[in-house]
């Protein structure tokens, strides 16, 4: 039996880069199209992010949500992340998938994203919000500074600029942590922002 070897994957996606931008999310890499419900991240269904939002922003975990057509509200989520100064994009512009998943623990980074260009389009940004280890641990080598555990944040610096750097449960169902807990952490996160 021939294994086939997998092939690299570019990002879909642009950066999201709101000029005002204070909080820069990063996670891995989108998972395969067939999965996405919206055209935007954190597009899979059964991702939980844009519940966590709508939890800690609406108190409900429906707000970006549309149940009928099993997706997310792509235009009411673009306007939030505006609205916040929420950047977003991952931590690999080129990836390999090892499974047929979307999993953390199976992608091999061909590219790492360029974070600090995305840094300098964003100049008011004073936190990076990563949303899983690999997202993390990329971080963390890049800045060659310490990998903070799960909800706590660590200093680094970047042209003179103090940047926390939090690392996030993920938002992903497959991380073993009700929605109300991981809604909880990301809230605290976000108050200790400002937000």
């Amino acid at each position: 039996m021939t294994q086939t070897i997998p092939q690299a994957e570019s990002h879909p996606l642009e950066p999201f880069l709101p000029k005002h931008a204070h909080i820069l999310l990063l996670g891995s890499f989108p998972p395969q199209s067939h999965r996405w419900s919206m055209n935007f991240f954190y597009p899979n269904f059964q991702n939980d992010m844009w519940r966590i939002m709508g939890l800690i922003f609406f108190n409900n975990k429906d707000q970006f949500v549309d149940n009928v057509h099993k997706s997310f509200k792509e235009k009411e989520v673009i306007d939030f992340c505006n609205s916040k100064g929420f950047a977003i994009f991952d931590t690999a512009t080129s990836i390999k998938r090892l499974k047929d998943n979307a999993s953390d623990k199976f992608l091999e980074v061909v590219e790492p994203t360029d974070i600090k260009a995305l840094l300098d389009k964003i100049p008011e940004c004073k936190a990076i919000v990563t949303t899983g280890e690999k997202a993390t641990e990329t971080l963390a080598g890049l800045f060659n500074c310490a990998m903070p555990k799960i909800s706590e944040y660590t200093e680094l610096t970047y042209n003179d600029r103090g940047i926390r750097l939090y690392r996030m449960p993920s938002s992903s169902r497959a991380y073993p942590l009700a929605l109300s807990k991981k809604a909880e952490v990301y809230g605290n996160m976000l108050k200790e922002l400002g937000y």
